[in-house]
């Protein structure tokens, strides 16, 4: 029997394990604001969809999760999760009230 050393192709799983459970509401607000930010500044695509990047972000930021951990375990780079974090963190700061 041999063994399958890499993921089947096509998948799209976000690895994170948290005991801290991340409400759906704020997965689909994060979410659409990335969407609306993608859209206003015409990025082509992303490695990933706007919701799992979300989902990273939040882990980095809530958990602080290690860069290289995240990367590995989603199959990018640690630059580009550090990218999508301060991106995220723009967002939301640019929303805050001042």
């Amino acid at each position: 029997m041999s063994k399958k050393t890499s993921p089947a192709g096509g998948t799209e799983t976000v690895v994170y394990q948290s005991s801290l459970q991340l409400s759906t509401a704020t997965l689909t607000f994060l979410g659409d604001l990335l969407r609306g930010h993608l859209k206003k500044i015409r990025s082509r695509w992303r490695k990933l969809p706007a919701g799992k990047i979300a989902t990273i972000a939040l882990a980095v930021l809530r958990h602080d999760q290690r860069l290289a951990d995240m990367a590995g375990g989603n199959h990018i780079s640690a630059t580009t999760v550090r990218r999508w974090v301060l991106e995220v963190i723009e967002l939301l700061a640019a929303r805050a009230q001042r």
